[in-house]
């Protein structure tokens, strides 16, 4: 779950789709790439004072050390068969500290190699900005997903976010496929309904069909560390994210092992 703007649902895309894998029975690892740590957070525990996160397997990569046991940074969530993999806010500086070193845009994809028999899915929540992270994500993920709310201002950051790619995949010979997900749809106000007109008419072939609408059940959800189809399974914004799982499983055959926030 990627773009270049904060604010418009990558954490929660990533969490309700969590959920709604491991409600199916899948093993799903939730990968926090944001030093923010919202994802984190969603789930009570603090970037601030977490000691085992991702930064551990930069840290282990940069020092030449044994690699990290991946598992042993995951951590549980309080919902079956969904683990998270914790971000601090210690990665803010791997750009500073590693950006120029050679190899450490595959750090990620390395370490999803080694927790693959143990897991079903991973979803990364990316960091709104391109550097070591993003770069890590987009090196290791077969699907990018791009929330986007439904605002001027959010169109004009998936403009910055697909700028971005095509800088990347000229870099590095291609990007995964990537789908926009139209996010806090208001159809009673005019300015949600020109941005997704904007958006069908502009993105139609990367648009993922469908909104995902504004409803408080999201934020209800959140106060109560819980993915929405748990807290409050008949709600729209469930429903919605249900039918976006549904729609990129049979565009998949089933959804892609990786998918970027």
């Amino acid at each position: 779950m990627s773009n270049q703007k904060g604010g418009v649902g990558k954490t929660t895309t990533a969490v309700t789709l969590g959920g709604l894998l491991a409600a199916q029975g899948q093993r799903v690892v939730l990968l926090d790439l944001d030093p923010q740590g919202s994802l984190t957070s969603y789930f009570r525990l603090d970037p601030e004072t977490t000691e085992r996160s991702v930064y551990e397997l930069f840290r282990a990569q940069s020092d030449g050390a044994e690699p990290v046991e991946v598992r042993s940074l995951l951590r549980a969530t309080g919902v079956d068969r969904l683990s998270l993999m914790p971000a601090s806010t210690a990665m803010a500086t791997l750009d500073r500290q590693l950006g120029q070193r050679s190899g450490m845009g595959l750090v990620i994809r390395r370490a999803l190699a080694r927790l693959q028999p143990h897991c079903d899915y991973v979803l990364m929540d990316c960091p709104p900005m391109l550097g070591i992270l993003m770069v890590n994500a987009l090196a290791a993920c077969e699907r990018l997903l791009i929330p986007v709310q439904t605002e001027f201002l959010a169109l004009k950051g998936l403009e910055r976010m697909l700028r971005t790619l095509e800088m990347v995949g000229r870099s590095r010979g291609g990007v995964p496929p990537c789908t926009i997900v139209p996010t806090f749809f208001d159809r009673r106000t005019r300015a949600s309904t020109e941005a997704l007109r904007n958006l069908r008419d502009r993105y139609g072939e990367q648009l993922w069909p469908r909104v995902v609408p504004v409803d408080t059940r999201f934020r209800e959800a959140s106060r109560a560390g819980l993915p929405i189809n748990l807290h409050s399974p008949g709600a729209r914004g469930s429903e919605a994210y249900a039918s976006l799982l549904r729609w990129l499983q049979q565009a998949s055959a089933e959804l892609p092992r990786v998918a970027a926030r």
